[in-house]
């Protein structure tokens, strides 16, 4: 059974991860509050992937629908601390208690992040700029843990990256 991934926001950053999510074969929900980004991903996406393909795509305009069977939860929002707290919060609040959580950033902390969440465990960064991503400079990526991120979890974002041909390593925060 293929995973559901989850990507809040659909912008660059989210496009690029919801195309390249269901090239690999990953059910994906698709997620912006804003009609317009959800209508030129669906574009955008039916122009790269074919009909075919986008039909593993769902577009959401609620992170409800987006998140309800999600097994990892990508947020595309800003690397603001204000916002990542907050999509954090509702996505905690809304996941499966099975959902990882994996959120860009290359400011905060992931310790701090993660412990605003009933889920510490679940919670991974990942050390990106986004336009580096959707430019294709890669294929390393650094992801962000801390003591008490599950192995579980890691081996879930971990298993993403590899399977969109990436080669994560990984930090220890606080090491």
């Amino acid at each position: 059974m293929a995973l559901t991934i989850t990507i809040i926001g659909a912008g660059p950053l989210g496009r690029w991860l919801a195309q390249e999510a269901a090239r690999a074969g990953y059910n994906v929900f698709l997620e912006d509050v804003m009609p317009h980004n959800l209508q030129h991903a669906q574009e955008a996406l039916r122009a790269a992937l074919g009909p075919d393909a986008l039909s593993t795509v769902v577009f959401s305009s609620t992170i409800e629908e987006a998140v309800r069977s999600a097994d990892l939860a990508i947020d595309c929002v800003p690397d603001e601390l204000e916002s990542k707290l907050e999509i954090l919060w509702l996505l905690d609040r809304m996941a499966p208690p099975r959902t990882v959580f994996a959120t860009p950033t290359t400011r905060l902390s992931i310790s701090d992040l993660a412990a605003c969440t009933y889920r510490p465990d679940k919670v991974v960064g990942m050390a990106v700029e986004a336009a580096s991503l959707v430019a294709g400079v890669g294929p390393e990526i650094l992801l962000r843990t801390t003591a008490g991120t599950s192995a579980g979890s890691v081996a879930l974002v971990d298993e993403f990256w590899r399977s969109l041909k990436f080669n994560p390593s990984f930090l220890l925060e606080g090491k």
